[in-house]
């Protein structure tokens, strides 16, 4: 599936030869992820061809001529595209040319050098694990040492991701963003601007059902105790008064087997929690808090005279959605770093033979739209496991870069104003 990937905005900059070049601020996930020049982008993708040849997306072409305004534009419309393209493809993002380039890249916009040290990962717990890694370690090897140390087996290690975590002193938390394999998660530790934010351990699917495939290995066990517990405290599930009751009892007795097994019949087990946002629905300007999990997006609005009331939202009538920037263009020389401010996503559904627009406002647009494709992914999966014709229909498709649904529920990571 295509990745968040926008470059919201370019800059000029003088060169060494007395020239100017244009340098563009690439942004993943909301975040500021790298800087680079046109050429090295062109670079990138001359060795990604020598590997993968036509199946590339196209690249912008080179101008010889000094580009106008529209030109320059289009340029950074067209490379923002072919970088969200060329992820889509997982061959190549999985490759190590495009691992290495990306690698160099992020240590050399955050300045960066390679060196030995311990990095902090949380637990669910609240454990915190000191991992000895290099600064230039992406997010998956940095997850590989975690899940070594804790014993969790590898053929796992997809059921659970690193996430940039805001904690706050209440207890209550807030996820930022999932962190992609090949990002450097010091990197992103050191550029966050948001306080208190922590390197964490997570899983990373939201069918509960998948519980099932993690429960022969202890590790995974324990991993997923720590995290109902978690919660639990943190108010994400929505227990009755008499499972709460249950619940503090097993805990006690230290029956992490019966617990887990109760907690999957708890409300919103599994799901993941926003922060307070607004919404359009019923009445502009309404407050809303989103849980999303096992195939829905749950919304508990509270309307202006205080009452509140949920609406459930069926991925299964979730046409497509996008994340749309409110606000200016950005100046990058100063110290803004993420567009999570004045961010939307809207999302068409359909309900009794109509088309309706549901629409969030949220700083955490982009991690929503993750949890979505994500849930969207997960569906894909399981019906070609439940039918082999259809598995080999999405690969057909795939290898002859049609679009599936998976592609088609995206209508691109980031567009600026309204539609």
């Amino acid at each position: 599936m295509k990745m968040h990937f926008c470059i919201p905005v370019s800059q000029q900059r003088p060169d060494a030869l007395g020239g100017r070049y244009v340098l563009y601020s690439v942004y993943l996930d909301g975040f500021l992820f790298c800087k680079v020049r046109y050429s090295q982008l062109h670079r990138w993708h001359e060795q990604l061809r020598r590997v993968f040849g036509n199946s590339l997306p196209p690249f912008p072409p080179k101008y010889y001529l000094a580009m106008t305004a529209s030109m320059a534009e289009q340029r950074r419309d067209q490379l923002e595209r072919y970088l969200q393209n060329v992820t889509a493809d997982p061959r190549v993002a999985r490759s190590d040319v495009f691992t290495e380039f990306l690698t160099l890249v992020q240590m050399h916009t955050s300045n960066i050098p390679t060196k030995k040290t311990a990095l902090p990962v949380f637990l669910p717990n609240g454990r915190r694990m000191n991992v000895e890694v290099l600064t230039s370690d992406t997010a998956e090897r940095v997850l590989e040492v975690v899940a070594h140390r804790l014993g969790l087996y590898p053929e796992l290690l997809g059921y659970f991701g690193l996430f940039l975590i805001r904690c706050f002193p209440e207890g209550k938390l807030s996820v930022v963003k999932k962190l992609a394999d090949f990002e450097l998660p010091f990197a992103s530790l050191q550029a966050s601007e948001e306080e208190d934010c922590r390197i964490g351990l997570r899983k990373w699917y939201l069918d509960p059902a998948l519980d099932s495939v993690l429960m022969d290995c202890r590790a995974a066990g324990d991993l997923l105790y720590m995290q109902a517990v978690q919660d639990l405290e943190i108010e994400w599930v929505k227990p009755t008064q008499a499972q709460r009751e249950e619940l503090k009892a097993l805990r006690e007795k230290e029956n992490q087997t019966k617990f887990l097994e109760l907690s999957r019949e708890v409300r919103h087990y599994g799901y993941i929690q926003l922060d307070p946002c607004t919404c359009n629905q019923p009445e502009p300007a309404c407050g809303a808090v989103l849980s999303i999990g096992n195939n829905e997006v749950n919304c508990c609005v509270t309307l202006p005279d205080g009452q509140t009331q949920d609406v459930t939202f069926q991925m299964s009538r979730v046409k497509c959605w996008q994340v749309t920037f409110l606000g200016s263009l950005l100046d990058t020389d100063g110290p803004q770093r993420t567009l999570n401010q004045n961010l939307e996503l809207r999302f068409q559904y359909s309900e009794d033979s109509r088309q309706q627009w549901f629409v969030v406002y949220t700083k955490q647009a982009f991690f929503l739209s993750s949890c979505l494709k994500k849930m969207v992914s997960e569906k894909l999966v399981k019906l070609a496991e439940e039918n082999p014709e259809m598995k080999n229909y999405f690969n057909f498709l795939r290898k002859s870069n049609m679009k599936t649904a998976e592609d088609g529920c995206v209508w691109g990571t980031l567009t600026e104003g309204g539609l």
